[in-house]
């Protein structure tokens, strides 16, 4: 089995290449950082890996140092916004858990308290 690749018709796919336009917070080798165009919180970031994988579980199976990219990413997202270490880190894997792009992302929320559940 190889890995999936980039998709012409993936929306995030098309950011990492530049044919859409976002606003990005971080860019890296890697990864790349862009606020959310729906914000569930005062700061909300999508960090997304270069590299095309559907879930975390994928990108964790086919490049395990990528996920660890992604946390670093997050981290420095969440300081570059003045979150300090007050803030949410979420994947949401699968339709019914609330995926609506399926291109491996992490939401990065802060900026007001967050409660639990979630929803």
């Amino acid at each position: 089995m190889t890995p999936p690749a980039a998709k012409d018709d993936c929306l995030f796919c098309r950011i990492v290449k530049g044919e859409v336009p976002a606003d990005v917070v971080h860019a890296g080798e890697t990864t790349i950082a862009f606020r959310d165009i729906n914000p569930q919180a005062p700061t909300h970031v999508l960090v997304i890996p270069s590299s095309h994988y559907a879930n975390i579980a994928e990108l964790a199976q086919w490049e395990p140092g990528a996920v660890t990219e992604l946390f670093a990413t997050a981290a420095e997202v969440a300081e570059s916004e003045g979150l300090g270490d007050q803030y949410r880190l979420v994947f949401n894997t699968g339709a019914e858990a609330g995926q609506a792009v399926f291109h491996t992302h992490m939401h990065v929320l802060g900026g007001r308290p967050l409660n639990w559940p979630p929803g």
